[in-house]
């Protein structure tokens, strides 16, 4: 089917230079890496400079082009700002949501179950809605479906594109020439390596620098600039009463369905996907001897020890944490870890998360570790994230919603 003989002839221009896809080459570019702050939980956060990134253009007139530059993509420029957003992976569709385009999504990753996650904490954001429900799933994504979506542009990593292996270079390079740019980082989620071809010109951001990047190509800098400026004043409050490293408790993060196969997290790692656990400094229970990700048993968690539990997913609809704290209660090894013991098992949302999932989670999580500092969270079984007396929390709801919303 010639797909290009059904592009509408109203079709949107734009423009790349020469480090883009097409011109000069789709693997040309740049390198380095950019750690996504600091790496333990002692030093504040993700580093306040993560979080007011230098930005590579000025506001601009709807009118006129603009040019905004992120690895791997390289430099690309746009007429005016994208209406409409294919997305894969929830930080990038999270990030449009926050910056008040969270109905230009028309496509991620699994809609529903992350339109119901999501949708667990709009209840606490007055005015702001989303309904993800039923967009197109696009974890692998068909260029079929790309030309009948005729997005604006696809915030999406070209190379975790490129690394599902049923897309190659001249793919990439269609969609973009016939559709819109590719836009978009993900391997900065763990500080991972690309596909080789694409190493030469890749860097690691935090999930804010990501952020500042696409809130440019939205034309929403203001927004991003006051989002960013309430993450700051949470973080530093956070950072200057945790206590001494020594005095912090021992963490892991846990997911699974059924606890027969559970996969552990750290907590500390570098990337995007610790951004709400790392600036808490929590000790990671596993310490160096599990790889991030890996399955564990139950022997090896009472080993481990740990003071709390994070159960990830724990925030969803379809999850029970009453039977999941009822399963490891009832186990002959897991009743005798300490997390389980005291009653420290909390519910988590999502890793992949974008800033106002960041800004809830950061929260929830300084609850969940030091209670004693920051409030204690309340005990958890389903529903919405709790409400949460106005003097115990850590940032402002309405200050937020009416961001979204502006």
């Amino acid at each position: 089917m010639d797909f290009e003989e059904q592009r509408p002839s109203t079709r949107r221009t734009y423009l790349k230079s020469g480090a883009a896809l097409v011109t000069g080459g789709l693997l040309a570019g740049c390198t380095g890496q950019d750690t996504d702050g600091e790496t333990t939980a002692a030093s504040t956060t993700e580093s306040s400079s993560s979080s007011t990134p230098e930005q590579t253009t000025e506001p601009t007139p709807a009118d006129e082009s603009y040019t905004v530059s992120m690895a791997p993509m390289g430099a690309v420029s746009f007429d005016n700002a994208p209406e409409t957003i294919f997305t894969r992976l929830t930080h990038h569709a999270g990030m449009a949501f926050a910056l008040g385009h969270g109905d230009a999504v028309n496509s991620m990753h699994a809609p529903d179950y992350y339109d119901a996650l999501w949708n667990q904490f709009t209840p606490r954001l007055d005015g702001v809605s989303l309904d993800w429900s039923g967009l197109y799933s696009s974890w692998e994504p068909s260029k079929e479906r790309l030309y009948e979506l005729d997005s604006d542009v696809h915030l999406s990593d070209p190379a975790s594109v490129a690394a599902l292996g049923s897309w190659d270079e001249s793919d990439l390079e269609e969609i973009e020439e016939n559709v819109s740019p590719w836009f978009g980082n993900t391997f900065s989620d763990r500080n991972r390596s690309p596909p080789s071809e694409w190493a030469d010109r890749y860097e690691h951001y935090g999930l804010w620098e990501i952020f500042a990047k696409v809130a440019t190509v939205l034309q929403e800098e203001a927004k991003y600039e006051s989002l960013a400026s309430i993450r700051e004043e949470m973080l530093q409050t956070i950072s200057s009463k945790l206590p001494p490293a020594d005095e912090r408790p021992t963490v892991v993060m846990l997911a699974s369905r059924d606890y027969e196969t559970i996969y552990a997290y750290n907590l500390n790692t570098p990337g995007f996907l610790t951004a709400h656990t790392r600036p808490l400094g929590a000790q990671g229970a596993l310490g160096d001897d599990v790889e991030s990700g890996a399955t564990i048993d139950f022997e090896t968690l009472l080993e481990a020890d740990p003071d709390v539990i994070l159960s990830l997913g724990g925030m969803h609809p379809t999850t029970d944490m009453g039977k999941i704290r009822q399963t490891l209660t009832d186990h002959p090894v897991a009743s005798e870890v300490s997390a389980v013991k005291n009653g420290r098992i909390y519910a988590q949302a999502a890793r992949y998360q974008g800033p106002i999932l960041n800004l809830f989670q950061t929260e929830m999580t300084a609850k969940q570790l030091y209670p004693d500092i920051f409030g204690s969270w309340p005990t958890y079984e389903s529903g919405p994230y709790p409400e949460i007396p106005a003097e115990e929390q850590l940032f402002d709801r309405q200050r937020v919603a009416d961001i979204i919303n502006g």
